[in-house]
């Protein structure tokens, strides 16, 4: 019978960004102006529980393809339960060793914990209530999802067969008595209580069993009918209590705080010091105990009290626990319940000669003008991995420089750099080794790296580095050295290239190339480089880079001159930069955000916002790209790069933007701006009261336009134009 593990591998984290936050937690930032008002800020964790609202509701649309609605299940889930394994386990963390302070939101972290407590059981509600839902929908389309008792003598027959030869073996029941303690229970695992009752002496007794994390969590019965694990062990579980009389069994699952306390002051041992604490994260203290509703009273007890948690911490669910396994359904082989597929395509100006799918000779491209990428609808393969692949095999390349942040367990890229430094190429490769949640993955390419002779460094001691920057450097036919490079958004995974829209900028511009260079010079040596041209670094340039930018605008305002401000990023919530923003608005400068996920800005406050209006794009695709545009009196410009407006992105990463200035790129940039803002784009509208409307429907109830879907189009006609020309 063939198995498919409960997770799937490289899913997106749509949390992210939220899961790197707990040093912000004691961020007190924002204007000294006390007339601004006190209330001008949402509540961070509230607009994170919003943004997973708005995932849960596409999973209830009933016209998002069924197993879109599936996958949207399981991406709530994965989201919330890394919210309470950082977020959630850092207020609690805060009040154990008794650090108060209120928020810029006016909330002390015991007011945080009861809203999110609030919030977060009325989401599971629903998330629960929208599976159930989804149950019936999806069988009468094929895929059914049955208890053991539903099965058929033949299906019980396979079932018992998968039981005997693959289950039993690796279960581990563990008693709890005087001699047994109560197990430690790791963090998210899935568990099964169990009563179990002695005739002989006539006691009860408690017993845990561990639903085994390695096979799958959906039983394949035959085609696309499933049974769950848990029912089938829960089923056998007369097998491993031999003489006793299982009373009552039940479902549950511990949260526990899995953030990292890393000392960095010893560098030389940063690996090994990592690799400990990764070791020790799985035993942090409990923040959510999740159980079944039919749970009994009496094991309810047992377990809050071992586990130490308190009613809010509990959530009841009814229905099955642990829905992030719901990926291996939503992978299933269904084309025609999913989205229609976004063609990856060859960037126009990257096509070879007479074959327009294929990459060209990237330089030779690159020498001819910038090139912007927008993945997934710009194929990632044929730039900007062909970016570096080229690199490597190209005797003419004497060096290349990158930092990797996330990537694929199995990366061509990776490969490509090995196989320049054996190639006898400078190769230097800055590896975040403390990425969140990658971070074994990281180390592993890390030794990699260094056994082929690639020069691997860590960054700075402090810092996360988060820049996406590749360079090259050449020499020419003529003999000069010219340096090529890469400035993006987004990680280089080609697997998650794939599901996340992000933008990158291929460039020989001289003095961007030189920027970069300065900047991978900070990052290895023993430099002081502060000053660039053509970037905004953090944590020493970005922050006043984008206050001063923006301040720009409010003068080009106040002046009379043309004065507008578009950012596109994934979060907004560093306050200063709010209060800036709300400057520039009463100012007189229109002010259009695009914020995927935490927005602490309240948009349409008369006195405050009234110019400024927010929207979101929920899809799917990760919407991960950062766009910063700036009308300044009529000489515009472009910023794209790593950054998101948060404090640990402006204060404790390195993080690069980079004005766009070529105006083909810069045009095109305008283009996925102008439709973002298009009153025909579906959207999320942010209210002045925090709340968040979706507008997906004209006033005639006709559908508006989809975002990614658009995108979509647009980049396959423009791949039909480019095979036409080439054909003529």
């Amino acid at each position: 019978m063939s198995t498919t593990t409960s997770s799937a591998p490289d899913v997106p984290r749509y949390a992210d960004e939220l899961a790197e936050e707990i040093e912000d937690l004691q961020h007190t930032g924002g204007s000294t102006d006390r007339a601004l008002p006190t209330d001008r800020f949402i509540d961070r964790e509230r607009s994170w529980l919003d943004y997973s609202a708005r995932l849960l509701e596409l999973a209830e649309d009933e016209s998002t393809p069924l197993l879109e609605r599936v996958r949207f299940l399981a991406i709530f889930a994965g989201g919330l339960d890394e919210f309470f394994m950082v977020r959630v386990a850092g207020l609690h963390g805060r009040l154990a060793v008794d650090i108060d302070g209120i928020t810029p939101a006016g909330l002390s972290p015991r007011e945080q914990l009861d809203l999110i407590a609030t919030r977060a059981h009325e989401l599971a509600t629903r998330h629960a209530a929208a599976f159930e839902k989804l149950r019936p929908a999806i069988a009468n389309a094929g895929i059914i999802i049955s208890s053991y008792s539903k099965l058929t003598g033949a299906e019980r027959d396979r079932i018992d067969a998968f039981f005997a030869e693959h289950v039993y073996p690796v279960l581990t029941p563990l008693a709890v008595d005087p001699a047994h303690p109560f197990p430690y229970i790791s963090g998210l695992s899935l568990n099964l209580a169990v009563v179990v009752h002695d005739r002989e002496s006539g006691r009860e007794h408690f017993a845990r069993v561990k639903v085994p994390p390695l096979l799958p969590r959906f039983v394949p019965v035959g085609g696309t009918r499933f049974v769950l694990l848990e029912d089938v062990i829960e089923e056998h579980l007369p097998d491993l209590f031999p003489g006793m009389e299982v009373t009552a069994s039940s479902t549950f699952r511990v949260t526990r705080n899995e953030d990292l306390a890393l000392e960095e002051s010893d560098v030389d041992n940063l690996l090994a010091a990592l690799e400990r604490e990764l070791a020790r994260r799985r035993f942090g203290p409990a923040v959510r105990l999740e159980v079944a509703g039919s749970i009994t009273d009496r094991v309810l007890s047992l377990l809050v009290r071992e586990l130490g948690v308190t009613e809010s911490q509990l959530y009841r669910i009814d229905g099955p626990l642990d829905l992030g396994a719901l990926w291996g359904i939503a992978d299933l082989d269904l084309p025609a319940l999913k989205y229609p597929a976004i063609p990856q395509v060859t960037h126009p100006s990257l096509h070879a000669t007479g074959d327009s799918n294929s990459a060209a000779d990237v330089f030779a491209a690159i020498r001819q003008g910038d090139i912007l990428l927008q993945h997934p609808y710009d194929s990632f393969t044929t730039s900007v991995q062909a970016f570096v692949e080229q690199a490597a095999a190209d005797p003419a390349v004497l060096a290349i420089k990158q930092t990797l942040y996330r990537t694929s367990g199995d990366s061509p890229l990776v490969d490509a750099l090995i196989d320049a430094a054996e190639a006898g190429k400078q190769v230097l490769v800055v590896v975040e080794i403390k990425a969140r949640f990658d971070e074994q993955a990281n180390i592993k390419w890390a030794r990699a790296l260094e056994r082929a002779g690639c020069h691997v460094v860590y960054g700075l001691v402090g810092l996360k580095t988060h820049c996406k920057l590749a360079l090259v450097v050449r020499e020419e036919p003529d003999g000069t050295l010219r340096r090529y490079a890469h400035i993006g958004t987004g990680n280089y995974n080609p697997k998650t290239a794939r599901i996340y829209e992000d933008i990158g900028l291929l460039t020989a511009d001289p003095q961007v190339g030189a920027d970069i260079a300065d900047l991978f010079n900070h990052l290895s040596g023993y430099t002081k480089h502060r000053d660039y041209h053509t970037l905004l670094v953090a944590p020493d340039s970005l922050r006043p880079g984008l206050l001063r930018l923006i301040g720009n605008e409010a003068a080009h305002a106040r002046a009379g001159n043309q004065a507008r401000i578009t950012m596109k990023v994934n979060s907004l919530v560093d306050e200063d930069v709010i209060d800036a923003l709300y400057d520039a608005s009463r100012a007189g400068v229109e002010i259009e955000l695009v914020v995927r996920g935490m927005c602490a800005l309240r948009p349409g406050v008369p006195g405050l916002s009234e110019r400024i209006r927010v929207r979101s794009f929920v899809g799917r695709l990760l919407e991960h790209s950062r766009i910063f545009h700036f009308a300044n009196g009529g000489d515009e410009q472009f910023w794209i790069g790593s950054a998101d407006v948060m404090h640990r992105n402006l204060d404790r990463r390195v993080e690069a933007l980079v004005q766009v200035r070529d105006p083909a790129c810069r045009a095109a940039l305008g283009a996925i701006l102008d439709l973002a803002l298009d009153d025909g784009t579906a959207a999320w509208l942010l209210q002045p009261d925090g709340d968040w409307v979706r507008r997906n429907l004209d006033p005639a109830g006709a559908p508006l336009a989809d975002f990614q879907q658009t995108l979509a189009e647009r980049s396959a006609a423009r791949s039909t134009e480019v095979r036409t020309e080439a054909r003529a």
